[in-house]
């Protein structure tokens, strides 16, 4: 799968080294649930990939610039509910790939895998509410805000609340 300018894969065991960077950056993982500090740890979200696909909750891929073939990111889909045909969209970049339009450009090939290759109906996006960035970008692509999920999560011990964006498929068309 491939848009302008980067081309999907679906992660693979081999691709920990790269993960683990991303997902060991204080950063990248600020508003994240993750963090891994070692290699060794990153196993766990590797395991939590391979899982998915596995279980047919979800699937992720690698983002990769087409003209070097290097890591930029990762975006995909987890809690993949088949009988309401929803499913909620993650993802994340290296930091030098920030401000650089590779959500803008990735989001549309990850709508056309979600919609039309896992049959989703909605894709459900949750943004820790203090994630401005992100919020505005997710805007930008066409995402509907929903409503704020006050205080829903609590990340070492302060109280977190999320932001829930969505797109339909009827809005993707």
């Amino acid at each position: 799968m491939q848009t302008e300018n980067y081309y999907l894969r679906e992660i693979e065991a081999s691709d920990i080294q790269s993960i683990h960077r991303g997902l060991s950056n204080p950063r990248i993982t600020k508003y994240y649930d993750v963090h891994y500090e070692t290699l060794e740890a990153t196993e766990e979200q590797m395991r939590w990939y391979a899982n998915l696909k596995k279980n047919g909750t979800g699937i992720w891929w690698g983002i990769f610039d087409k003209n070097t073939d290097v890591f930029c990111g990762a975006g995909g889909y987890n809690d993949l509910d088949k009988k309401d045909r929803r499913a909620e969209i993650g993802f994340w970049l290296l930091e030098e790939y920030w401000g650089k339009g590779i959500m803008k450009e990735v989001f549309p090939k990850l709508f056309e895998l979600g919609f039309n290759t896992l049959q989703l109906n909605r894709i459900e996006g949750y943004v820790v509410s203090e994630n401005l960035k992100c919020k505005r970008a997710i805007e930008k692509i066409n995402f509907t805000y929903e409503g704020t999920m006050r205080e829903f999560e609590i990340k070492d011990g302060k109280k977190i609340s999320l932001d829930v964006y969505s797109i339909l498929k009827r809005e993707w068309e």
